[in-house]
């Protein structure tokens, strides 16, 4: 290798080692008061390894006691309603299709073009 080459990779190792830079430690010096004794931290880390219930397990089921309010149909429904409203609103037109029919269904009289919305 000519002294070029090995210079350049000499260059490049030294600043290659200093561009990675982690940034200085932020001290905080608030005082933390706790709002709980240690035996009422003690109490609850009992129970709460009493219970059985270990949220940081694999085999959590979070969902176990969960019963739902709605049929499958009724979810099935509002999926289907929300999917085509954002279809429409995320058209090629920006949804101004779908914003003019539902502001025509809400309307009774004539709109016209400077037409105040509330009347006067």
């Amino acid at each position: 290798m000519n002294s070029k080459a090995i210079l350049a990779i000499a260059a490049f190792a030294a600043l290659a080692g200093t561009a990675a830079r982690a940034d200085d430690i932020t001290v905080d010096n608030t005082p933390f008061n706790s709002v709980k004794t240690r035996a009422e931290v003690q109490a609850e880390l009992t129970q709460f390894q009493k219970s059985g219930v270990n949220p940081w397990s694999i085999r959590y089921n979070q969902l176990a006691g969960f019963q739902s309010t709605k049929s499958r149909a009724q979810v099935q429904a509002e999926y289907v309603t929300e999917r085509n409203q954002v279809a429409a609103l995320t058209a090629e037109d920006s949804g101004s299709a779908y914003l003019t029919q539902v502001a025509a269904s809400r309307q009774v009289g004539t709109t016209l073009a400077g037409t105040p919305v509330n009347g006067q």
